[in-house]
């Protein structure tokens, strides 16, 4: 067995404290990394050690595989952990951390390769008669050819980059006359994202909800599945919202699904913590997509209902331990839901909203956990994603989940900036998501922005005389409000008087 001592974290926020804390917990020394932008953040303050790896902007710092290599001899550190993003789904990088004779905490690069590549991931899973989106199995090239397969195939088509992923080289096409056109732009952001113009065809699938499967495997050829989370509140093909589990699986089709992402991890033999996403249709039909080769973002609502700590899974399968559970062992406790709490603004169709953290008080109490990387008074900085924190609550079922999830919303005091706080309370809220019968069309059907109506000048200032009248005739200080912290009757921040030209 390797017996990990010195772990690296190569990354940062939230994700880097997460893997942090169970290091801890495990008696592991622990080391962070950070950019110029990351010199006060809370990940650097928590490790035992901490080095700075470069300027601000990713590709010269957290994306320095050398540079982090090169801390790890200076430093003693026997293995490294990606987190997310960043390095974690780099084959080329966990190559370069093998060959160094450390541990990367995450599976191997040829399984990485192999799922990392759309149409490689198709042809892995073929032998285990796993359920494919209709479509073309390999990379085309030849607008013609690819038009008459479309038509085949039938529109509404996606036109979808093979390296892809968070929705860049993917266009829907509704018709054989528009084919050209979006197959070219198709290309065109591949390879501007990827710099891969590999694109495929798959059948558009109407309505459908998206479901992912975590499955968890060890270098002893185990592998697992821990249920699913329902991902299908999304913007810009982006997840918002996760639950766990999905309010619409029966325990026959969690069954089937769960018994094809464990096909699927083993086509690739892997080992450690994984994610299978599924499309699954308005008639529970199933299909596979892809597969995410690390930690996802979402990762604690699985955590909630199994009661098991993923991070330290991850590291134990690393060391080489065989999984201490089987299938059998498993089971689901409760509902979870989260929100990724991102510094963007919902009524201006989920744009960043950087700035400072002028007010930033973090809900508490029972079901309610908080993931984040931040403190009062933090900058949101420009070079990184917008997430500031996942907020997660768990309940005996989903409708104590949702009801928790309003009250930490409620409780959550964030001000300075626009965040998808007033989002999340606009979703629990909705009768569509309540009753389950939603898709990952739900923005598109059921949000407008001015659902989340900022107040205008003559509203504030009407309401701010209101709320000092109610004062003086009662002598009791003012309430806050449910998502913004703001003061009852008063501006929301400075951020959005200035913005409002209230006075």
């Amino acid at each position: 067995m390797k017996k990990i001592t010195k772990l690296l974290v190569a990354n940062r926020g939230e994700i880097a404290l997460r893997v942090l804390r169970s290091a801890k917990e495990m008696g592991i020394a622990t080391v962070a990394i950070y950019s110029e932008a990351d010199r006060n953040a809370l990940h650097v303050r928590y490790a035992d050690e901490a080095v700075c790896v470069g300027p601000p902007a990713s590709k010269d710092s957290y994306l320095r595989g050398d540079k982090i290599l090169a801390v790890c001899k200076e430093l003693g550190v026997d293995a490294i952990h990606p987190g997310y993003g960043f390095l974690s789904e780099n084959a080329g990088f966990a190559r370069m951390v093998r060959e160094a004779g450390l541990i990367f905490v995450g599976p191997s690069p040829e399984a990485m390769e192999m799922m990392g590549d759309k149409l490689s991931a198709k042809q892995a899973v073929k032998a285990y008669n796993i359920p494919l989106v209709p479509g073309t199995d390999e990379a085309i090239s030849d607008v013609a050819a690819a038009k008459e397969i479309a038509k085949e195939v039938g529109f509404p088509i996606l036109i979808k980059a093979s390296a892809g992923g968070g929705g860049k080289g993917m266009r829907i096409v509704n018709g054989a006359d528009e084919f050209e056109e979006q197959m070219q732009l198709a290309i065109n952001e591949a390879v501007s994202a990827f710099g891969d113009g590999a694109v495929f065809i798959e059948k558009f699938v109407t309505g459908p909800r998206h479901i992912e499967i975590q499955v968890l495997g060890d270098e002893h050829g185990n592998i697992v599945h821990l249920f699913e989370r329902e991902c299908s509140i999304q913007r810009r093909h982006q997840k918002v919202i996760e639950e766990a589990p999905s309010s619409v699986l029966t325990p026959e089709l969690r069954a089937e699904m769960g018994r094809c992402a464990v096909d699927v991890a083993r086509a690739c033999n892997y080992a450690g913590a994984g994610t299978v996403e599924f499309l699954l249709d308005d008639k529970r039909n199933f299909y596979f997509l892809e597969m995410n080769t690390r930690l996802q973002v979402e990762h604690p609502v699985t955590e909630q209902i199994t009661g098991l700590d993923l991070v330290k899974e991850q590291i134990k399968v690393a060391q080489g331990e065989p999984l201490a559970f089987s299938q059998d062992d498993l089971t689901i406790t409760g509902h979870a839901m989260e929100l990724r709490v991102y510094a963007e603004d919902p009524q201006n169709n989920f744009l960043p909203d950087i700035g400072t953290l002028t007010t930033y008080v973090r809900p508490q109490g029972p079901g309610v956990r908080v993931d984040d990387g931040f403190e009062q008074g933090m900058e949101i900085p420009i070079y990184y994603d917008p997430m500031i924190a996942k907020l997660v609550t768990f309940g005996a079922d989903r409708a104590e989940a949702i009801a928790r999830m309003l009250r930490a919303i409620e409780e959550y005091k964030i001000t300075g900036i626009e965040t998808t706080l007033p989002f999340g309370a606009y979703v629990m809220r909705h009768p569509a998501f309540v009753s389950g019968d939603f898709d990952t069309n739900f923005i598109k059907d059921h949000f407008s922005p001015a659902d989340l109506a900022p107040i205008t000048p003559d509203e504030a200032t009407a309401k701010v005389a209101a709320a000092l009248g109610a004062m003086l005739l009662s002598e009791k200080k003012p309430k806050t409000t449910a998502a913004t912290g703001e003061t009852a009757g008063a501006e929301v921040s400075g951020w959005r008087r200035n913005r409002l030209g209230v006075r």
